[in-house]
């Protein structure tokens, strides 16, 4: 169709990507008239690919996830505060223009961290506790903050780095700019301070807090009524999911961060059309397997 509208979540690796799942129910329950595909791209081609589009009337939308947030960020006219803030971007929206297409950045991840762990029952500022130091973390100090936090612990093997894999400047800085205190911690103190937490976010790739789950286990902690949220979600449950699960406390996986962030992108992406939130959230569950909300 002529009039028919693109969209696409863009990463290195991508094929594990459930977001054409989630995009696909909602645009069908929304009649909205556009396709939503994944695509591998590398960071060194990240920028080229986005400017590319520009020339190309009919795309609409880009999901981003790692390892391009940070090059992306850098790439795209604009900003919207909170991706300002972050350093890092998850969605690219296009406005075309007589001179050519304006593309903004924003970041929904911290809308998904907070939808997600409030629907896990998480209270206000809780203790919280971050795994990682990258532009996930960012977020994850970000949706602390939202979520009441004045100080948050970070740990990590090495707050040296840079791109996706951030940095210590990246989340110390991103504390600052939102008024947070962020404790940059060393790594083996991460499964001591899981069993004292509140909340725990790992931000970590599949299997990285595998050796930290056995560390916690050998802690033999009691966590029930504290959530723990693996953005992680394949495989599932993770290893550091199934210790804290064992050890009595409620687990999220990374699939209700997406859902609720994809929530934002769509939101984002169809404008006018968008509408009934709560059915669009359902067909979304529905696609990938999620209980209805």
């Amino acid at each position: 169709m002529s009039g028919r509208k693109r969209a696409a979540v863009l990463g290195h690796p991508i094929g594990h990507s459930r977001s054409p799942q989630l995009h696909r129910a909602a645009y069908d329950y929304l009649g909205f008239d556009c396709s939503y595909d994944a695509i591998d791209v590398t960071e060194e081609a990240a920028a080229g690919f986005a400017a590319a589009l520009r020339a190309q009337p009919e795309w609409n939308g880009l999901s981003v996830t790692m390892p391009l947030k940070a090059v992306l960020a850098a790439a795209v006219d604009r900003l919207d505060p909170l991706a300002e803030a972050l350093g890092v971007l998850n969605t690219v929206t296009f406005e075309h223009r007589s001179g050519g297409a304006v593309l903004t950045g924003w970041n929904t991840d911290v809308t998904g961290l907070v939808n997600a762990l409030r629907h896990a029952g998480a209270g206000e500022a809780p203790r919280g506790v971050i795994l990682g130091a990258g532009g996930t973390a960012c977020a994850a100090v970000a949706a602390l903050a939202r979520m009441g936090c004045t100080s948050v612990d970070v740990h990590a093997r090495s707050f040296r780095g840079s791109g996706e894999t951030g940095g210590q400047a990246d989340v110390a800085h991103v504390g600052e700019r939102l008024g947070v205190q962020v404790n940059l911690r060393p790594w083996d103190e991460a499964a001591a301070a899981c069993a004292a937490a509140d909340v725990v976010l790992c931000t970590l790739p599949p299997r990285g807090a595998d050796a930290l789950a056995r560390e916690f286990s050998a802690l033999r902690a009691h966590r029930a009524g504290a959530v723990l949220l693996d953005a992680a979600y394949d495989p599932w449950p993770s290893a550091i999911a199934a210790a804290w699960e064992q050890a009595g406390g409620t687990i999220v996986p990374g699939l209700e961060m997406l859902l609720y962030q994809a929530v934002e992108q769509v939101r984002l992406f169809t404008g006018s059309a968008f509408r009934d939130e709560p059915a669009v959230i359902n067909v979304m569950c529905d696609a990938v397997g999620l209980p209805r909300r």
